[in-house]
């Protein structure tokens, strides 16, 4: 009997054993058992929205005692890579939507994009039961423009204005739920008027010719010639149920010679006796569609009309003196006589006429610098205000209307509107040239 006994007891320790076994070999040890509850928790809404980033994020669990807690979080349900959320002394963790949502961004999640995200407590060795939640974050990072690269050089050669220039390139988000529209845009250095080159959706690139970028940077303010500094900049705008977030990159920088590129329309009229060969001559220095000029209308003879050659075949004329018509219309007229200065934009089909007389000033001028101001005349066939004249040792400027509204001084020929007074060191008489599209003036002694 006692050997029954002692059977029957060895049996049973063998069937605990393999029973035991069993359950170990069933047992899914990557997610390990929870020592303690945290609470199902909810983002208010499982669409963030920049508006919700100062709303407060709160998770708490059941474990107290515990001097440290690390809150994490992944993109897989068995947290083989997870991304830390914050930490906390006690049972409650609490930060806010724009922190929660910017660690969710940096661990790969992409914005405007539903994801599912899984939450745990981690304490030592013990951790908490994990919580899912679908999230769709909001973006928060500008975009980075990386072509052409920082202070390179850009050449433009005229001789192949259709070429490709460059091609701005910039990073972004991998990918949206939503449209992106870029706005690219270009500026001198240190300016803060941008010239728009580019508007494009979802794309992170814009090839531009040598004509298209030559007539960006010259309507900067770049001079022809002379190598300038140009900034670039990109802003993302994506709009979504939460309202529009735009973003705008750093700038980049890159070096451009730009080249000459001037056209030009023509005048004749009554003042001129109506020749089309002898017309006054409308520049535009970047070919922008702005042009002007200057003519010195005389009594009785105030009417004339625009010519785009010097032919009569095409010209245009007007019905209101203030708007311009192509091959239609009656004559322009001006309103007053004296010299006048004409601007004439293409674009809009508008023109301007404003008097208009360069002088010279300055204690080198006979006047001085109160003046009645030297008078300067326009030479229309080197493009230039000319003037001859005595000037003593000293220094002038040149001015318009006598009045200092508008103003150019410089030094070594080039002008600059409101500069430096110009140096006159030897007495004498000189021929004074200023030519208002080149900006520069010549100082020859007779």
């Amino acid at each position: 009997m006692k050997n029954i006994f002692k059977y029957f007891l060895v049996a049973l320790v063998a069937a605990f054993v393999i029973t035991a076994c069993d359950n170990d070999a069933d047992r899914d040890w990557t997610k390990p058992e929870a020592s303690f509850k945290l609470y199902d928790t909810s983002l208010g809404s499982n669409v963030l929205y920049e508006t919700m980033k100062n709303n407060p994020f709160v998770m708490t669990w059941d474990k107290t005692g515990a001097s440290d807690y690390t809150v994490v979080f992944s993109k897989t349900e068995d947290f083989a890579t997870k991304a830390t959320l914050g930490t906390a002394a006690t049972n409650t963790f609490t930060t806010t939507v724009g922190d929660v949502n910017s660690k969710f961004l940096q661990a790969g999640l992409s914005p405007y994009a539903s994801s599912t995200v899984y939450v745990r407590i981690e304490s030592g060795s013990e951790v908490s039961n994990a919580i899912s939640f679908a999230v769709t974050p909001y973006p928060i990072a500008i975009p980075i423009v990386t072509a052409p690269a920082s202070g390179a050089s850009v050449t433009l050669n005229s001789a192949t204005p259709n070429a490709t220039a460059t091609t701005f390139t910039w990073n972004d988000y991998a990918s949206y739920g939503v449209n992106v529209s870029y706005l690219l845009e270009i500026a001198k250095k240190g300016s803060t008027t941008y010239y728009p080159v580019a508007t494009v959706t979802n794309a992170k690139s814009f090839p531009i010719s040598v004509k298209d970028l030559n007539t960006l940077v010259l309507k900067t303010g770049a001079m022809a010639g002379v190598s300038s500094e140009m900034s670039v900049r990109v802003t993302a705008t994506t709009v979504s149920t939460g309202g529009t977030i735009t973003k705008v990159s750093d700038l980049l920088s890159f070096n451009t010679t730009p080249y000459e590129m001037v056209s030009y329309l023509y005048v004749p009229g009554a003042y001129q006796g109506w020749s089309i060969d002898t017309a006054n001559t409308l520049v535009s220095s970047t070919s922008n569609g702005v042009y002007f000029g200057f003519i010195d209308f005389t009594a009785g003879n105030l009417e004339f009309k625009i010519t785009p050659a010097r032919s009569w075949d095409n010209s245009y004329g007007t019905n209101d003196n203030i708007h311009l018509l192509y091959n239609n219309g009656g004559n322009i007229s001006a309103t007053s006589v004296g010299y006048q200065k004409l601007t004439v934009n293409t674009n809009d089909l508008t023109f301007a006429l404003a008097p208009y007389a360069m002088g010279l000033v300055g204690d080198a001028t006979t006047n001085g610098w109160n003046g009645p101001d030297v008078a300067m005349t326009w030479d229309d066939s080197t493009l230039s205000w000319t003037a001859t004249t005595n000037l003593t040792v000293g220094s002038m400027k040149f001015r318009v209307n006598d009045k200092w509204d508008e103003n150019y001084g410089g030094a070594n020929g080039s002008a600059v509107s409101g500069g430096e007074n110009i140096a006159i060191t030897t007495a004498g008489t000189y021929k004074v040239s200023f030519n208002p599209f080149r900006m520069t003036y010549t100082l020859v002694k007779q």
